[in-house]
């Protein structure tokens, strides 16, 4: 990457309005060479807007922006980014065009080459300033750059000679993503590049961040993503911005202390306004108190009105409690899932208790989605079985659950059909916590976007009365705020929920079991969070990297080594002699269980026979013996479960 001098932009005095709106007041920024900055704020709040501002954009009413001579920068919008007309790989190389230029002028130069004149000294220096930027920008060895940020970001190999248009919407992104980074700029402008990319992706995209010269400004609301890489945030808050040192908790923190007393001191003023007002109502009549009547209104009138924004409003959002089940959500056995000779999931077992929280995670194309899709009933065309529990209501949320949502019912509106039990003031509070706000909830659905539907369908969903939730990607059109009142609504949530995500703060805080899945192997899983996967991983790593090195570096003799090698055989055979035994087990438990509940539901159909349940003495009979399937049935997934997960 290139060694750049100090580069800087300059946003002064910024100010735009639209409309009778103004979203920006007198802001000012300054980006130079190795500042690692975030803007937060809130959604509405005109981050986007001032990003395309610094960007050049779009022009600002007021105010100045100024650029370095020489300094270029490179701006990544939200969305809304299409290319077409070329192959993957041409696609990035075409961010390299301008020196393809320079390099054609380098030969043309060569050519015209003469004595030694005037005009020839010129020519040499003119080819020794563009050789120079050629060999520094890289252009040589460009080739191997794009394949490694485009395999970075998540294609693969054969995507290469793709062309562009076959790609969907997220996936354009990516490629936008990859030719801002190709074009190594001394100022990268990024608006929510983590939206459309994995965990996989963000990882390398953090490294790389991290390894980034130049002046870097990013909108994102991962805080995992931001924690590790910023070192200032600028806050937009109701048109001003300030900015704060150390990264993105060192900003919260800060940031709530200043919330905490900016709510504070609007309470304080709102009870100091009903004071004066209550004195104003009560002596304004009164001739003698007239005088201090007219004191008291211009003090009212000076005083200058404290204003809390809709996002610092504390929401509390509460679902729905979960109708009652038994001891487990659901149980998987022997499930596996193929396309054709291509085995995506590897058959696997695995039992989920009621109340947990597990989350899966694996590269693309593992089979996350996969499997919440089989989880969810959506795809029938598997191996194996899954068993769900008593009383189990599940309700999912795909990415696109958003499509189904159209008419002219306005939001609210639609919200009340679909959540009937819940009162107008519950349901204006969950649709705040899920960034409809004031007016925003008149919109009528056909007018909303994409994001905004999924967000909507999210929160109805939310809203039933279901025990098993299974959601695919549930924070990827949320903000900071939004995230965080759906994070406090899940955790104390009692039922049991399977989810995918990217982003990590979230996956950390909620989940309590960890499913890995690998395309083609069978899926492990981890008894913790995905804090604990991490680190169980990272140890594991060590491990078998140490165990290399010690075989490297410090082989036995042979004697020992066939002994020792003797030994894992020995304790390999064990261990699998073990698990097949395990194996026998499991398939005999399972098998007892779906006896007992075959035998429960005609028990149960006994007990609504007329000529049963009129006889005292036969319907104690038929419910002693139910009650004994029950009995016997929760005993054998009790012990299902201890040998689904053997200590």
């Amino acid at each position: 990457m290139l060694k750049l001098t100090v580069a800087f932009i300059q946003l002064t005095n910024a100010s735009i309005s639209f409309g009778e709106r103004e979203i920006l007041k007198n802001v000012s920024v300054r980006l130079k060479s190795g500042s690692k900055s975030a803007l937060c704020g809130a959604n509405g709040m005109g981050k986007s807007t001032l990003l395309k501002v610094i960007a050049g954009e779009i022009q600002c009413d007021y105010g100045s922006v100024s650029i370095e001579k020489g300094c270029t920068t490179a701006y990544l919008p939200q969305s809304g980014i299409v290319c077409s007309g070329n192959t993957l790989f041409n696609e990035a190389d075409s961010v390299f065009e301008p020196l393809r230029v320079m390099l054609e002028r380098t030969v043309k130069i060569r050519e015209e080459l003469g004595g030694k004149d005037a005009k020839t000294e010129a020519l040499l220096a003119e080819h020794s300033v563009l050789f120079e930027k050629i060999e520094e920008s890289g252009y040589l060895r460009r080739e191997k750059e794009i394949y490694q940020v485009l395999t970075g970001l998540g294609f693969k190999e054969k995507d290469m000679e793709r062309r562009c248009e076959e790609f969907s919407g997220g996936w354009q992104m990516r490629i936008a993503l990859a030719k801002v980074l190709l074009k190594k700029p001394d100022v990268l402008i990024l608006d929510e590049p983590t939206n459309y990319i994995d965990i996989e992706a963000r990882i390398w995209l953090l490294k790389w961040l991290k390894a980034f010269p130049g002046a870097l400004l990013i909108v994102s609301h991962d805080r995992y993503f931001l924690d590790s890489l910023v070192t200032e945030v600028f806050e937009l808050f109701a048109g001003n911005i300030k900015r704060y040192t150390g990264n993105y908790s060192e900003y919260e923190k800060t940031r709530n202390r200043e919330i905490e007393s900016l709510i504070s001191r609007y309470n304080a003023q709102r009870l100091e306004i009903e004071k004066l007002t209550g004195l104003i109502e009560r002596f304004k009549y009164k001739a003698s108190k007239a005088a201090f009547a007219q004191e008291q209104i211009k003090k009212l009138e000076k005083m200058e009105r404290l204003e809390l924004p809709e996002h610092l409003k504390k929401i509390t959002v509460k679902f729905q409690p979960p109708p009652h089940t038994g001891a487990f959500a659901f149980i998987l056995k022997d499930l596996s899932k193929s396309y054709g000779e291509k085995q995506v999931i590897a058959p696997f077992d695995l039992y989920v208790e009621s109340g947990e929280k597990l989350v899966c995670v694996g590269p693309n194309g593992a089979g996350k989605s996969t499997l919440l899709r089989i989880l969810a009933g959506k795809d029938e065309k598997h191996g194996g079985k899954v068993r769900f529990g008593a009383g189990v209501c599940a309700g999912y949320f795909s990415q696109d659950a958003a499509e189904r949502l159209c008419g002219s019912r306005s939001i609210l509106e639609h919200l009340e059909e679909r959540a009937p039990q819940e009162t107008r003031s519950r349901l204006r509070d969950a649709l705040g916590a899920f960034l409809f706000r004031g007016d925003d909830v008149q919109k009528p659905l056909e007018v909303l976007s994409g994001g905004e539907k999924s967000r909507l369908a999210l929160l109805e969903l939310l809203m039933q009365p279901v025990n098993l939730l299974i959601l695919d990607e549930p924070t990827n059109h949320l903000d900071v705020y939004s995230k965080d009142a759906l994070l406090e609504a899940l955790r104390p949530w009692k039922g049991a929920c399977v989810f995918v995500s990217h982003d990590r703060s979230f996956m950390e805080a909620l989940s309590t079991k960890t499913l890995e899945l690998s395309a083609g192997k069978a899926p492990r899983l981890f008894p913790g969070n995905y804090r604990y996967y991490l680190e169980k991983k990272e140890w594991e790593e060590s491990e078998a990297g140490g165990a290399k090195s010690r075989e490297t570096n410090e082989a036995p003799p042979p004697a020992i080594k066939e002994s020792a090698t003797a030994a894992a055989r020995k304790e390999k055979k064990q261990e699998q002699a073990k698990n097949r035994r395990r194996e026998r087990e499991l398939e005999a438990v399972f098998a007892k269980i779906e006896e007992l509940e075959a035998e429960k539901k005609l028990l149960e159909a006994e007990l609504c026979k007329h000529e049963v349940y009129s006889s005292g003495e036969k319907a104690a009979a038929v419910k002693e013996r139910l009650d004994a399937v029950k009995k016997e049935t929760a005993e054998k997934e009790a012990v299902w479960e201890a040998l689904q997960s053997p200590v």
